[in-house]
């Protein structure tokens, strides 16, 4: 797996059980995956390292998309096994390539459009009204590379900073947001897991909710999207498609082609985890059951309060709630920065939520 954050950490939690050796390539000694045991080569990505780490190995697969395409293409063309593919994968690392793709293929998304003057702002806004949303077509993680452009001044500002192109969408009244997570595997076989809510804030997700209090239809017509989306780009391991429900319907917003943070709940939720799911998938193994656990299943993110409380010094605190299920990713603390999360299954949402709720406030020092 190249790449070696909390993802690969978990991803190598679930490999001890399978009995798989997990290679990961980490560019620091101090990430999450290399402090969990993983075998591990520290190097900066490279052509070289990403040969070094494939050699003798089944497959190989990411835990992040920050690679460069036409590496990842060369080294397909070397034959070097990868799942899922370099075609697949940049339809999560370029967002034109994807919206283009999916829209010739009749895909929900929201109008879109692509901007390298003012003039192209103009037109759009023209449509669509101020404000816009323009977004970099490439790099941006939690927020990063979007931006609400609030008239034609600050347009102009944007397009004097940006070197290349912006992709424009109309700012919309978002109802909901919502993800579906599918994994496909490199024989075909597909598993859905059940949709979930996300509660955003800032860009970034701080709640998961399952399953997602939407209408049986909504639910439906999503899961057949993450269905054909997986098998029209020939996506292999987990899949997440994040979605809006707005006035105009189901939009599918952005795609991860790895295990996904809408999925951490899956754990303790159901009865195969996301982590353990993509290496069946990547492998070609049978994928295992999607089914829940428990009527319902909460998942709060913790990040690094802005109060300079450490949720690491409160860790005993927590977990003498046995109903709590506690995941650190050994990160050191910083403001904002995602250092875990923590699911609770319960009978009903509510109960579930309430609990996850406590053991974030507990955690961040928030005021009761």
């Amino acid at each position: 797996m190249a790449g070696a954050g909390q993802l690969a950490q978990m991803t190598q939690q679930a490999a001890i059980s399978l009995g798989i050796e997990l290679r990961i390539l980490a560019e620091k000694e101090t990430e999450s995956a290399v402090l969990a045991g993983a075998r591990t080569l520290v190097a900066e990505t490279s052509a070289e390292s990403l040969r070094e780490l494939a050699e003798g190995a089944a497959v190989l697969t990411f835990d992040h998309e920050g690679f460069d395409p036409d590496l990842l293409a060369q080294l397909k063309d070397e034959g070097i096994h990868m799942a899922p593919g370099p075609e697949a994968v940049l339809f999560a690392q370029d967002k034109l390539i994807a919206r283009e793709n999916l829209s010739r293929e009749g895909f929900p998304l929201p109008p879109f459009a692509v901007a390298e003057s003012i003039e192209d702002f103009d037109a759009f806004a023209g449509e669509h009204g101020w404000p816009v949303v323009a977004k970099t077509p490439r790099g941006g993680y939690d927020g990063g590379g979007v931006f609400i452009v609030e008239d034609r001044e600050a347009a102009a500002d944007l397009v004097a900073k940006v070197d290349g192109v912006l992709i424009l969408e109309p700012l919309l009244a978002i109802k909901r947001e919502f993800a579906v997570l599918a994994a496909r595997s490199t024989a075909g076989e597909i598993a859905i897991y059940p949709v979930v809510e996300t509660i955003q804030k800032d860009a970034i997700c701080h709640e998961t909710l399952v399953p997602a209090a939407l209408p049986d239809e909504v639910c439906a017509e999503a899961t057949e999207i993450a269905r054909r989306l997986v098998e029209e780009i020939g996506a292999t391991g987990i899949v997440a498609v994040e979605f809006f429900l707005t006035e105009d319907g189901v939009l599918i917003n952005e795609l991860a082609l790895r295990p996904h943070n809408s999925g951490h709940w899956t754990i303790e939720g159901c009865v195969t985890s996301q982590f353990e799911q993509h290496l069946r998938a990547v492998l070609g193994w049978p994928l295992g059951s999607t089914e829940l656990r428990a009527p319902a299943v909460a998942l709060v993110n913790i990040l690094g309060p802005d109060n300079g409380v450490d949720p690491l010094e409160r860790v005993p605190d927590l977990i003498a709630d046995p109903d709590v299920r506690l995941h650190l990713y050994t990160k050191g603390y910083r403001p904002g920065r995602k250092l875990g999360h923590a699911t609770v299954l319960g009978p009903d949402l509510d109960a579930a939520r309430a609990k996850t709720l406590h053991a974030r406030a507990l955690l961040q020092g928030e005021p009761k």
